[in-house]
């Protein structure tokens, strides 16, 4: 092919050679060489001279290295935020090119990690508003804002090139994308370049839509159909949108243009209306994924990277048609869809509920519950026919289902913890496994337990008779617990290695382990266990050249902790175990003594459990118990999880925050009640002691009051009868002659008359 014929062949996509620039720089950013000639014809002549050929040069320079900005709104939430990281990744014109690498694949990758590269020339730009203000920007938006008043937004907008505004989300974001488009229509002389809008919208637009064909009600609408379409009765206010932004693009196209896009209801990379199905399957609290409602209605999909691919081909082609259609080639219902959720993240099984089961359910939104029950088929023709889309996932969720799990996986980071935990009997390595299954969500697997929950399950089966099972699964399971059971009493009650490895693994293999995680308690306790629960399948691939021995990825436990203490510590802990706690277990002190005695023998040898998981370089982490009491084992519990790390799960739910909630403000209230008590206990006590002491004081102070005058009495004898006998008289007789006398100075009198009187003086 001639340059010339390729040229002419290209510049049918394109109105102007400037899109034709653009169509080199798509090609330059993935990594083509341009040829020299076709920067000859990108200026529209052939050069005739070194100066010409320079500034053909420069011409394309200037093109490749322009970028778009792109406004859109709430960029923090689940849809936008795909879209933004989708585009922040695109270079701009590249769905123009055929490639042969689909660059929307090698994105997939980079979209699902939170650090992206700094915007770069020739890719797209992304600002946008947000809901909620975060403390640290991501790193593939250029600018967030956060409640402008409309004037200031109007002022952004203006900034951008491309305006998205995404309504499947948020039913509030409809009024201002109404007024977005009016206000960008009213500014369009302030254009300093053509901008377009693009309305994100959903097909909840055409719920209501009477079949193309009343015979053949099978028939799916398209995007021609557009204008016959009716809304379900929670979106006529998004179909209203719709047609008004379609209006304003008529205007003035060439300044102002636009579009809306039907979005089906979407999928991937973390879920959305779907979300309640994975969360419901992942936990495995239900035994049963329910299935609201008969479950068949038929659900237009598209997964929300293919929604992102499909904006970037609005983008760079301009499409005549006004009105677009996005969904996949799936033509599933809700009853396929969840069913195979279940199978692959969660129990396997599903029971239909009644619809209205669905308006009781906490995490399903109006407008979720709306998408769940809508019964449409509709195809995206134009987008199949003209547009150069890289597929994640054409065909739908069902068939990309691995795929799918694995983005939820990803980007929810929801992560198996596998722990084991080790040790001598009675170290506490229940006690601790329980805080830790309690900290990340864990399933604790213990070899008694695991065994009796096995055979309990298999009775089950065997017992149903509604047709539930299969069979030849009845059949097995039957087959399986009488072998169990022939084993356990020909050994009297217990299992043969075989079976408790062949229990234990598909324990660990249960999808619910697979998925949350689990803590092995006390299991294996021998070298050669360790190997035939953890061995490889036939399946997994095998590193020839690597010296650690082959092992399964999917259920080994990623850390190993051992505790240990010493003999004496552990016998007295076992002494002093409640009479309650110790009755019909293995810890009376014959049985104990003699499994302390097996564990210490089998942990002398060079292969043991231990030195298992050091040949697979998973280096156990000794931890030593010193006490027996509650702060020990809170002290060894945030070691673990300081080893371990963050959880890797779903948090608290809002009924469990709730709960919590409610049991802190019991705690609380029983706890103040408690101050309270115990306040008034001590005020009462303490006031009790003071008038004890007081009475006492008081008694004493009598006491001594009573010895004082006692004192004073036996102290006052002698000069009391000295006075009596060498006193009194003298003065008796002394105040008889005064009487007598009556003399005019009595007190002188008397004083003359005790004087001459005194017997001591002569």
């Amino acid at each position: 092919m001639t340059i010339n014929t390729l040229y002419n062949k290209e510049m049918a996509y394109f109105e102007t050679d400037t899109f034709f620039c653009a169509y080199l720089l798509s090609l330059s950013n993935i990594g083509q060489t341009i040829p020299l000639e076709w920067l000859l014809l990108s200026n529209g002549r052939d050069a005739q001279s070194t100066s010409e050929r320079r500034m053909a040069e420069e011409e394309v320079e200037k093109i490749i290295h322009h970028t778009k900005r792109i406004f859109i709104n709430n960029v923090d939430s689940y849809a936008s935020t795909c879209i933004a990281k989708f585009l922040s990744a695109c270079v701009v014109g590249a769905s123009l090119v055929e490639t042969d690498e689909p660059e929307v694949e090698e994105g997939e990758e980079r979209l699902s990690k939170d650090d992206h590269p700094k915007v770069k020339d020739g890719t797209f730009q992304i600002v946008g508003t947000i809901a909620n203000k975060n403390e640290r920007r991501p790193s593939y938006v250029l600018d967030e804002y956060f409640q402008l008043k409309r004037e200031e937004l109007l002022e952004r907008l203006m900034e951008c090139d491309i305006i998205i505004y995404n309504i499947t989300e948020d039913a509030d974001q409809m009024d201002e994308a109404s007024w977005a488009i009016s206000a960008l229509h009213a500014e369009m002389a302030r254009f300093s370049q053509p901008k377009m809008f693009i309305l994100i919208s959903t097909v909840m637009t055409w719920a209501l839509s009477k079949p193309v064909d009343a015979d053949d009600p099978e028939i799916p609408f398209t995007e021609e159909d557009y204008r016959r379409r009716r809304a379900h009765p929670n979106f006529k206010e998004h179909i209203n949108v719709e047609k008004h932004v379609v209006k304003m693009g008529k205007t003035k196209s060439s300044l102002l243009s636009t579009y809306v896009v039907a979005s089906g209801v979407q999928y991937g990379m973390g879920e959305q209306v779907f979300h309640f199905f994975f969360k419901t399957s992942w936990l495995g609290d239900l035994p049963k994924v329910p299935i609201f409602g008969e479950g068949t209605n038929v659900i237009p999909t598209i997964h929300i990277n293919d929604l992102a691919g499909v904006i970037q081909n609005v983008i760079d082609h301009k499409p005549k048609p006004h009105y677009l259609v996005a969904v996949d080639d799936s033509k599933t219902t809700i009853d396929d869809i969840v069913k195979t959720i279940a199978d692959v993240v969660g129990p396997g099984k599903t029971k239909r509920v009644p619809k209205e089961d669905a308006f009781l359910t906490r995490d399903l939104r109006q407008m979720d519950i709306d998408a769940l029950f809508v019964n449409l088929r509709i195809e995206a023709v134009y987008l199949k026919e003209s547009f150069n889309i890289h597929w994640v996932c054409e065909s739908g969720l069902i068939d990309n289902i691995d795929r799918v799990v694995e983005e939820y996986k990803q980007t929810r980071g929801l992560l198996p913890i596998r722990v084991c935990i080790m040790g001598p009997p009675a170290v506490g390595k229940s006690t601790v496994a329980e805080r830790i299954c309690k900290h990340y969500k864990l399933h604790h697997i213990r070899l008694k337990e695991t065994i009796t929950e096995t055979l309990a399950h298999l009775e089950s089966i065997v017992r149903m008779e509604d047709g539930e099972t299969e069979a030849e699964d009845s059949a097995t399971s039957s087959e399986l617990l009488e072998t169990l059971k022939e084993n356990m009493d020909q050994n009297g009650g217990r299992l043969d290695d075989q079976y408790v490895i062949r229990i234990m693994r598909d324990k660990l293999k249960s999808k619910l382990c697979r998925n949350q995680g689990f803590v092995l308690d006390s299991f294996p306790k021998t070298y050669e266990q360790a190997k035939d629960l953890f061995y490889a399948d036939d399946d997994e691939p095998e590193d020839m050249r690597s010296k650690i021995p082959p092992f399964n990825k999917k259920i080994i436990p990623e850390f190993v902790f051992s505790l240990d203490s010493s003999d004496a510590f552990l016998k007295n802990r076992v002494l002093n175990l409640p009479e309650s706690l110790v009755e019909g277990t293995s810890y009376s002190q014959e049985q104990f003594l003699r499994r302390l005695a097996r564990f210490r023998e089998s942990n002398v040898e060079d292969e043991t459990v231990l030195n298992y998981f050091e040949e697979l370089d998973i280096h156990p982490e000794h931890i030593e118990i010193t006490s027996s009491d509650d702060q020990e084992y809170l002290v060894v519990t945030e070691r673990i999880i300081k080893s371990v790390g963050k959880p890797k799960n779903y948090g608290p739910t809002s009924q469990e925050l709730e709960e919590e909630e409610r049991r802190s403000a019991d705690r609380r209230l029983r706890t103040e009640a408690q101050k309270r008590a115990d306040t008034e206990r001590r005020e009462t006590e303490e006031a009790q002691q003071r008038a004890a002491r007081w009475e006492e004081w008081s008694k004493c102070l009598e006491e001594v009051k009573k010895q004082e005058h006692d004192l004073l009495e036996v102290q006052a004898v002698p000069l009391r009868n000295y006075l009596m006998k060498n006193v009194m008289p003298t003065l008796t007789q002394g105040l008889i002659e005064c009487c007598k006398t009556r003399p005019q100075d009595p007190v002188d009198f008397l004083a003359e008359y005790l004087f001459k009187s005194n017997p001591q003086v002569e």
